[in-house]
């Protein structure tokens, strides 16, 4: 076997680019897509020439080898488990599961079962993070002391046609925003080890204004949308981290981290490419283009962007990419279930220390994750089709 057949559940607006992606990558053949609405499983299927399913139908399909959850994250749980019962490895989107019990239950299925358990984001794979990662390892910033990690904007309601889960349990910027810059902090500094934290909700109520058949409605806001925390990592290195949907605007970089010989800042971690910016003992800032590596090219926008926002490296899917080569080539597996369920811990540490007031250890713990050399990054892409489609 040189490929795992992958079959997709849950076709909403994130499946566009994981449809358009997998089959530019090695390992993976596209199949099958199902979703709770069929005639939205059919639309995706005819777009990308591959079977329109049942969930049921997909899951017991004896070639489909790898699961890819893409289902809202109240969901993920139950998808996940049913397909790791079937015998699948299963690639999740974020978050592992929105109860850190479950998402532990999946971890133990899938090593008592031999199978493969993957998750988003990989996006720390891509060559920006690549690039943070090597600098880092090559002492460039020399030990990491502390840090700063931002994501602040004013939600979802203006341009996401169903935006009501965001603002509800299992959601928030939390849930939904945090893994990508928890997983690029443990990918650079390694696992957290502590947490305090405090939150609120600043909008009770959000109405939907994006252009769809919600527009104008009103969502009552149930989760905190506004979240501080102070993370204590294993090595030491303390990280403000402040995730935010209450904010209009602001100046503040997605990653900043410090070190006792220079400082460094880490492109948006929602994305494969970027500048890594970078000072050796006070003096310039220096850029440092991943443009030109693997996974590092501009290749995709968003259609909700102004159009003076630039194309941005889009590479999801490479964490199907690198689990895949982990089950046919023995290579590491780095967006793992292991790496998905420290940062499920770490959430949901941070959510409940901001609602008791006080500090939370952290009980998971892993290593970084295997570094992700160019040349295997060079390997695992194969190109986009000429046809391929965004939508």
């Amino acid at each position: 076997m040189n490929s795992l057949n992958v079959g997709i559940i849950g076709c909403g607006n994130i499946s566009g680019i994981y449809l358009r992606n997998i089959p530019a990558y090695r390992g993976l053949t596209l199949r099958a897509c199902a979703d709770m609405k069929p005639e939205v499983a059919q639309a995706q299927a005819s777009r990308h020439g591959i079977e329109a399913l049942t969930v049921d139908e997909l899951l017991a399909r004896e070639d489909i080898d790898l699961v890819v959850n893409l289902t809202v994250p109240a969901a993920h749980f139950g998808v996940s488990l049913a397909a790791l019962s079937a015998g699948k490895h299963v690639f999740s989107e974020k978050p592992l599961a929105v109860d850190f019990e479950q998402g532990r239950k999946l971890v133990d299925e899938a090593e008592a079962r031999g199978l493969h358990l993957g998750c988003a984001p990989d996006t720390f794979l891509g060559a920006g993070g690549r690039l943070a990662r090597n600098l880092v390892d090559e002492g460039k910033i020399g030990r990491i002391l502390s840090g700063t990690a931002f994501l602040m904007s004013h939600g979802m309601e203006h341009w996401h046609p169903d935006p009501e889960f965001f603002f509800k349990p299992g959601g928030g910027p939390i849930l939904d925003m945090a893994p990508y810059y928890l997983s690029t902090l443990v990918n650079l500094v390694g696992p957290v080890q502590r947490v305090v934290a405090m939150s609120r909700i600043g909008y009770p109520e959000r109405i939907v204004t994006s252009e769809s058949p919600r527009k104008g409605q009103r969502i009552t806001v149930e989760t905190p949308t506004h979240v501080m925390s102070l993370l204590e990592f294993a090595s030491g290195a303390q990280v403000t981290f402040c995730m935010s949907w209450d904010v209009w605007k602001h100046s503040h970089p997605a990653i900043e981290i410090y070190g006792a010989e220079g400082s460094l800042r880490v492109p948006d971690p929602n994305f494969f490419g970027g500048q890594v910016e970078i000072t050796e003992r006070g003096g310039d800032w220096r850029a440092v283009d991943s443009s030109e590596m693997p996974l590092g090219a501009p290749n995709w926008r968003s259609p909700n962007w102004a159009p003076d926002i630039p194309n941005k490296a889009n590479y999801r899917a490479l964490g199907l990419a690198d689990l895949a080569s982990a089950v046919l080539n023995g290579t590491p597996h780095r967006s793992s279930g292991r790496l998905g369920l420290h940062v499920l811990e770490v959430m949901h540490s941070i959510l409940e220390g901001a609602a008791t007031g006080q500090a939370r250890a952290i009980t998971t713990s892993l290593e970084r994750p295997a570094v992700l050399e160019d040349t295997d990054a060079a390997l695992l892409w194969k190109g986009l089709p000429e046809t391929a489609s965004a939508a």
